[in-house]
């Protein structure tokens, strides 16, 4: 599909990762680009959604907007994230079909997966089990949107993808400690720390759990090319296929923001998922990705933008 021309709508798209697929959008020739804000249009309310479907009346829908967090928001509102996503997507997608949208790229997670999945995660793999814990709802939620778009897929022949991201990381990220996720709540309490000249910087859980990242310009450049060339309702691994111990990350963090005091790790913290790791063979045969930005070149743009960003704040 040649997305250039099309009405393009980007929900999330004044969020973290929906700013840098707004901006890959606009690099790419796009220019009809609808990304409108939650006071505009509260998706988890069915008459806003069929109202901005009317308004708007897009031919592409990029499904960006969530509820998402770290472990510690994962356990303190499951409930909150089981029930936003769900019905945001679901009522998109019912919409989006009702109004004829050409394609429907819907973000999935990898929190999806079964808690005990062989590493690297494979598609297959995907129902072989309940999710870990601490992020099933909302893992199941999506899960539940992908059964959706393949179900609608077989009915209504509804063109809908599924790109399944792991955790993404970069400059405009959510670098409030009681949401975000590890890489932007490591960054800021490093910095924060070695400003106080703190001699010790507590860590949750042994360090022992490994993850996968995938930096957020390279993860926009995939969903675009999804909307362009992908057109499967099955789903499909995005990441960087680059496993990483936490407490390694950890390490790295500190090296790269100058904080040379102790690390410390809580092991009456939890750990999440053992392992996480994609076979990510398929995002590259179906639609041509491979992610570009090591871990190491991603943290020092994500570091680098976040002192200037307090900078900026504590100038203003």
């Amino acid at each position: 599909m040649d997305i250039q021309d099309k009405r393009i709508l980007v929900t999330g798209g004044s969020g973290f990762l929906g700013s840098h697929v707004v901006s890959r959008l606009r690099a790419i020739g796009c220019r009809r680009i609808i990304a409108p804000r939650s006071a505009e249009y509260d998706l988890t309310r069915e008459p806003d959604v069929l109202r901005l479907m009317q308004v708007e009346r897009p031919e592409v829908v990029l499904h960006l907007a969530a509820k998402v967090g770290g472990i510690g928001a994962n356990r303190k509102y499951p409930g909150t994230f089981l029930y936003q996503n769900l019905i945001m997507g679901t009522h998109l997608i019912e919409a989006s079909r009702q109004y004829g949208v050409e394609k429907f790229v819907m973000v999935g997670t990898i929190c999806s997966y079964p808690k005990f999945t062989p590493v690297p995660f494979k598609e297959s793999d995907l129902w072989n089990g309940y999710p870990e814990e601490t992020n099933a709802p909302y893992g199941l939620a999506k899960k539940m949107l992908l059964a959706q778009l393949q179900a609608y897929k077989q009915e209504f022949g509804f063109n809908g993808v599924n790109v399944m991201l792991v955790n993404l990381y970069g400059p405009n990220d959510n670098f409030d400690l009681e949401s975000s996720h590890v890489i932007p709540a490591l960054i800021r309490k490093c910095v924060e720390a070695r400003e106080r000249g703190d001699k010790v910087l507590p860590v949750w859980g042994t360090g022992k759990p490994t993850r996968e990242f995938i930096y957020a310009e390279d993860a926009a450049e995939a969903l675009v090319r999804a909307a362009e060339v992908l057109d499967t309702p099955d789903p499909v691994n995005v990441g960087s296929g680059v496993e990483i111990a936490i407490g390694d990350l950890v390490k790295l963090v500190a090296e790269k923001t100058g904080f040379t005091g102790e690390l410390r790790f809580d092991p009456n913290m939890p750990d999440g998922q053992p392992r996480r790791c994609l076979d990510v063979t398929r995002a590259k045969e179906l639609f041509g990705f491979e992610a570009r930005t090591s871990l190491a070149q991603g943290l020092e743009k994500t570091i680098n933008w976040y002192l200037a960003s307090r900078r900026a704040a504590a100038a203003a």
